[in-house]
């Protein structure tokens, strides 16, 4: 029953942390915040690609995410990855 408990918990954590995470790192429902991690990211990637970022990117989807929230689809990936992370222990 332990197993079971610790997969549980596993995946609720993960998709309950996930907007947290988003907005600590500045991913937020405002835009990305100044001086933040999501800044710097949203700034290599538009060097990168000649000033802007591209649509897709790690840094487009993420924003996305903080912005309009995690899909279900997202959702039931992050429970599923959790899942297997509570499983090993």
């Amino acid at each position: 029953m332990l197993g079971i408990g610790a997969i549980i918990t596993g995946a609720v954590a993960t998709i309950a942390a996930a907007p947290v995470i988003l907005g600590a790192v500045g991913f937020t429902s405002a835009g990305i915040a100044g001086g933040s991690i999501a800044a710097s990211m949203m700034s290599s990637a538009a060097i990168a690609n000649g000033g802007g970022v591209a649509a897709g990117s790690l840094v487009a989807v993420l924003q996305s995410a903080g912005a309009a929230g995690i899909s279900v689809a997202v959702k039931i990936g992050l429970g599923a990855a959790g899942a297997f992370i509570g499983a090993l222990f």
